[in-house]
């Protein structure tokens, strides 16, 4: 059956993915970073990268994988915008556009949030997202963004309505994280501590129109740790300032954008307060976890259309 290759690069995972325009198969790898660090440099992840991706192409085609591909996307920067650009994406955009030209087939780029948002809605069940109109949280290490999302082309285009002004919600998880002694990345060790809570502080982040600030939510985390609140309710409040203000300022949009689906993406995403909530709140539709991190599904899905929209034509 014919298929298409998608590469993503980003600065915490090298992934490599297959779709065949209904399934396919995802195969990633966290980048190493060393214990107490909070991520890495640009050159130390695209070194990684460039180490690492051979030997996950090798892992496709030994399960005879590779053998219809007919076209290779990856994901080329992190945003669809001018100026977007981080190093690290060079990796997976130089090894595809070789493949691409070695085999004589199409090379198509994306961003790293359009592969994020296609993998969401593919993940969910709900690819026919991608060819209207909806709302969209993009809520990542790096990245705590609402999005408005419209169709373009056989790919989207998100124009940002709101979100952090400062930290990201994951950049506010990793740091509590490693404040704690956890390994970088967080999330899911948080996750797992916010059960263990017998304290609840409700934390409260002010919301401007559709925008926030975690910084200040940083400073409490380090004044709770200081003095020597436990693990467990320094990550509930932590979770729950995120929660909170990712509930209120969706309610917001909603209200403002009456009717749209939300759909959310990125690692935070896969969060089960947040989603717990999202879903009471709104009905919203999350990428199945797997799907929530990094990953090159996204950049193989939007490959696909791309092939047959030229096809088509």
């Amino acid at each position: 059956m014919p298929s298409v290759l998608g590469l993503d690069t980003s600065n915490y995972t090298t992934s490599a993915a297959v779709f065949d325009g209904c399934g396919g198969k995802n195969i990633g790898r966290l980048l190493e970073v060393r214990p107490g660090e909070l991520g890495l440099r640009q050159n130390e992840a695209l070194f990684q990268h460039v180490k690492r991706l051979p030997g996950l192409l090798e892992q496709l085609a030994g399960e005879g994988l590779l053998q219809s591909v007919q076209a290779v996307g990856a994901s080329t920067r992190p945003r669809a915008l001018e100026g977007s650009y981080m190093p690290c994406f060079l990796a997976g955009e130089s090894q595809g556009r070789g493949l691409a030209a070695a085999m004589g087939i199409p090379f198509y780029p994306h961003s790293h949030q359009q592969g994020h948002l296609a993998a969401a809605a593919w993940s969910a069940g709900r690819m026919e997202l991608l060819d209207a109109p909806f709302l969209a949280w993009h809520l990542s290490g790096g990245t705590t963004e609402l999005l408005l999302v419209r169709p373009e082309g056989s790919a989207v285009a998100a124009e940002i309505i709101g979100g952090t002004s400062d930290l990201s919600a994951g950049q506010l998880i990793d740091r509590t994280g490693v404040l704690l002694g956890l390994q970088f990345p967080a999330g899911r060790a948080l996750d797992e501590l916010y059960a263990q809570a017998d304290v609840c502080y409700e934390p409260r982040v002010k919301l401007k129109d559709l925008s926030f600030s975690l910084s200040g939510m940083e400073n409490q985390v380090k004044g709770l740790a200081e003095e020597g609140e436990k693990p467990a309710n320094i990550a509930r409040f932590t979770l729950d300032a995120v929660s909170n203000v990712v509930w209120r300022a969706t309610q917001e949009a909603q209200r403002r954008y009456p009717g749209l689906p939300v759909l959310c993406s990125g690692g935070v995403a896969s969060n089960s307060q947040l989603r717990s909530g999202l879903t009471s709140i709104c009905g919203a539709i999350f990428a199945r976890p797997e799907f929530s991190t990094d990953n090159a599904m996204g950049a193989a899905v939007l490959a696909w259309r791309a092939l047959e929209a030229e096809q088509k034509r």
